[in-house]
């Protein structure tokens, strides 16, 4: 009978699975497909890092940081979408004109 082993990660990995998470967006269970690790495993690291910004400002300043790369990452995909749109907008109507 095989034991039952637990896989040890690094911290540095553990910390960008939850990076990718917090930053990009990234749902668990892309990140537990990718890297191969239980949904478990990524939903308890993203746990135990927001207990930590609790009781230490520099993981909370890191924190604040990745949710505003986020929050501006999405507003920048939104403002390319319209601009696009406009764009378009500006060629068919454009093109009505002439």
């Amino acid at each position: 009978m095989e034991q039952n082993k637990k896989k040890h990660y690094e911290d540095e990995f553990k910390k960008r699975i939850v990076c990718l998470h917090l930053e990009e967006g990234r749902t668990l269970k892309s990140l537990a497909e990718e890297y191969n690790i239980s949904h478990g495993s990524v939903s308890n690291w993203i746990k135990t890092y927001r207990e930590e910004c609790q009781v230490n400002p520099q993981s909370k300043d890191e924190y604040d940081l990745m949710s505003e790369n986020r929050k501006l990452r999405k507003q920048l995909e939104e403002a390319k979408k319209e601009n696009e749109f406009l764009k378009k907008a500006a060629a068919f109507f454009a093109k009505e004109i002439d």
